[in-house]
């Protein structure tokens, strides 16, 4: 925190921006380019080649838990310059990838550099500006975390129609390398590290195990389904590898992954909304994509440009939204926010096949405005409540909670999505003489089945936002003078109680 009368480090900020940025955007950019990659490698199944995405996810929700670990122990200098190496090693390597083992190999190591940039980047904004600041800072952060990978896949789209999907990765590397040589030479040590500091094995282990399996559980349930014996057996081990993590971590003095922050009531609420949010959040990047794509048939490119808007808006408003945090609190832009979001998924779930393309982009655009309005100022508030030793803890839980929630949200979605379109299409075809079938009727169904595939999902996702909305009205917003600063700084001694107004 900006305590000690030093400036605030913009310049190391910006280094930091642009190393997250690269690295947020290479998550969402490759989904689109995967069968022009199946393509030019000979791949000849396609959950084959889905693991570029699925292992990158993978190998991020396994890294981040012990990125509270990373920032405790290193200083963030050496940490981010690291990281950045790693993260520009594996782009060269995919980038040049002679066949899918390197290009998977790639993307397994840019996943373990770019697995604590947003840790990192989060932490150095919360000591770097006072708590009643934090509102604008973490604004923009927000643009970088969410704008990023929204913008990717119409980026993907229109490289892939018209490139080869390796510039990908070629106009990632330099911007990558750049930000390694600025970081060599112009980051400072703005963080206290604890050099004493010891890695509990055993805690990495399991939550290697726990996350790891979860995540592969349930990114193969929504194609597999979830009685796959597979997809069963890693979730079962995941859940059990989570709870002696979990039991593991809360009897440990130094532990790995630090749960005291839940103890804190406005980041335990704040955390929960988040996770809500992020399934309602990341359902809609599903279903909608699918909508497009699937029922209307619009290319990849075109439907990526018809929901970049709504990306932009994102963007656009998170730093804006920051300032209204500073200025008025969280409860009432989250209210307002997740009011606008729970009327656009309901829109959602009206679209038809003759929906214009209007409609789409408006109503998807006023989506993406009412989820600008909730994740950062929530997150901020409930990060305000923790004492600075808890920063890394909370900021490593909240990733981890919302890469997992995002995760296992998508996959109940799409399977959701699977299941009532596959009943409505039995529907349809069970009052149909078989002999009078057309090719173009065989089509015409499956296109009114999957629609209400999609239909149902967004009422389920509707569902899920209002479970957010209610929780919203009992946020409280932190208070950040400096009284109750120093006063929250103390509260690991027991001394207080944790203040909010």
């Amino acid at each position: 925190m900006n305590t000690q009368g030093n400036k605030t480090p913009y310049l190391m900020i910006s280094i930091l921006f642009l190393g997250a940025f690269v690295s947020f955007l290479n998550n969402s950019l490759l989904n689109v380019a995967l069968p022009s990659i199946m393509v030019d490698l000979e791949i000849e199944d396609y959950s084959t080649v889905q693991w570029l995405a699925t292992g990158y996810m993978l190998v991020s929700g396994i890294l981040i838990p012990a990125s509270a670990f990373l920032i405790t122990r290193f200083s963030n200098r050496s940490l981010f310059v690291t990281a950045m190496a790693i993260f520009t090693l594996g782009t060269a390597i995919a980038a040049f990838a002679p066949n899918f083992g390197f290009l998977l190999t790639g993307r397994m190591i840019q996943a373990a550099g770019s697995s604590v940039m947003g840790p990192l980047l989060m932490n150095i904004m919360l000591v770097s500006f006072p708590r009643d600041k934090r509102g604008a800072a973490m604004g923009v952060f927000g643009m970088v975390m969410i704008a990023a990978p929204a913008i990717g896949p119409t980026l993907s789209g229109y490289i892939v129609e018209y490139h080869n999907w390796r510039l990908l990765f070629e106009m990632i590397l330099p911007l990558a390398i750049i930000s390694l040589v600025l970081a060599i030479w112009k980051f400072d040590n703005v963080m206290a590290q604890d050099k004493n500091a010891k890695l509990d094995y055993l805690s990495l282990v399991l939550s290697s195990i726990g996350f790891g399996g979860i995540l592969y559980g349930v990114s193969n349930a929504s194609s597999q389904g979830w009685s796959d014996s597979v997809v069963l057996t890693t979730l079962i081990v995941g859940g059990i590898a989570l709870m002696l993590f979990i039991i593991r971590q809360l009897k440990m003095d130094k532990p790995l992954l630090d749960l005291r922050p839940y103890k804190y009531p406005m980041f335990a609420l704040a955390s929960v909304i988040a996770i809500v949010n992020a399934v309602a959040m990341f359902s809609g990047m599903i279903l909608t994509p699918a909508y497009v794509q699937d029922v209307r048939g619009i290319s990849p490119l075109h439907s990526g440009l018809m929901l970049l808007p709504g990306a932009l808006i994102m963007g656009i408003m998170s730093p804006i939204t920051g300032r209204l945090f500073d200025k008025f609190g969280p409860r009432t832009l989250s209210i307002i926010g997740l009011a606008i979001t729970g009327v656009s998924t309901y829109m959602l779930a009206h679209v038809q096949i003759d929906s214009t393309y209007t409609y789409i982009i408006l109503v998807y655009s006023l989506r993406m405005l009412g989820m600008s309005m909730v994740m950062m100022p929530i997150m901020t508030n409930g990060l305000n409540q923790l004492p600075t030793q808890l920063n890394p803890h909370g900021t490593a839980i909240n990733n981890t909670a919302q890469q997992v929630s995002g995760s296992i949200g998508t996959a109940i979605m799409v399977t959701i999505m699977n299941s009532v379109a596959t009943t409505k299409g039995e529907n349809l075809m069970s009052g149909v003489d078989p002999s009078t079938l057309t090719e173009a009727s065989v089509a015409s169904m499956s296109q009114q089945a999957l629609l209400s595939g999609i239909q149902y999902s967004f009422y389920v996702a509707l569902a899920i936002n209002i479970v957010a909305l209610v929780l919203a009205l009992f946020v409280k917003r932190v208070d950040t003078s400096d009284k109750a600063v120093r006063e929250i700084e103390k509260q690991e001694d027991g001394q207080v109680k944790p203040a909010v107004s």
